[in-house]
């Protein structure tokens, strides 16, 4: 795998970084979202966990493109 990720230009591993980072982001927004919403349907316990996870979900998604630029970059 090494080797196959050392023979793509520069430009194409960034892009591939760029993507899994947006993919892992969305991943983990959409996960908080759906513990919010079993803590509101009473099947997890709720300490204000439901609002931090929306929270957490709307910055992951505002900040995608400004947040996951690889330092040196932008």
């Amino acid at each position: 795998m090494d080797a196959d990720w050392n023979a793509l230009s520069d430009d194409m591993q960034l892009a591939i970084t760029r993507a899994a980072l947006r993919h892992a982001a969305n991943s983990i927004a959409g996960q908080a979202e759906t513990l919010a919403a079993e803590m509101e349907a009473g099947h997890l316990a709720d300490r204000g966990g439901a609002d931090a996870l929306r929270l957490l979900a709307a910055i992951l998604r505002s900040q995608q493109h400004e947040a996951l630029v690889p330092v040196g970059q932008g």
